[in-house]
């Protein structure tokens, strides 16, 4: 039986995919560190919101980790291959990433404009985004 290769692989390592990746998880972290300000959470949440909170920052230090083991990682395609068991999580940062884009873009509200920064840039971000989400999830038939 032919196990399953991850194309998603090839793309972060060399396709450069693994810039668009960092970014988004880079941005992932900073919206989870400034969610008590998010419009979001202060419409929505209520009573929740300390949990939202206390979810928030344990899931940063999963960020610091994946971060990690993609600059760790990128060396050689076998080591990048781990990254696979990531995909689920890859997939939350760089969809944060394009909401808050999104958000920005359409709402203009200074919380999701300042997070994501430079919006010419961000906008640009988007089909890369697309792009990445298409091919993290992609195997060898």
């Amino acid at each position: 039986m032919d196990e399953k290769i991850w194309i998603g692989s090839i793309y972060l390592k060399d396709e450069g995919g693994y810039e668009i990746i960092l970014k988004s998880l880079k941005h992932y972290k900073n919206r989870l560190k400034t969610i008590g300000k998010s419009p979001d959470l202060k419409e929505t949440a209520g009573m929740f919101a300390p949990i939202l909170n206390q979810q928030a920052m344990k899931t940063i230090p999963k960020i610091d980790e994946v971060i990690q083991k993609i600059q760790n990682n990128l060396v050689d395609i076998q080591l990048v291959n781990k990254l696979s068991e990531d995909i689920p999580f890859l997939e939350k940062a760089l969809s944060c990433y394009e909401a808050d884009i999104h958000k920005a873009e359409n709402t203009g509200h200074e919380y999701f404009v300042k997070l994501v920064g430079n919006m010419a840039v961000a906008k640009n971000d988007l089909k890369i985004i697309k792009i990445a989400l298409d091919k993290i999830k992609q195997y060898s038939e």
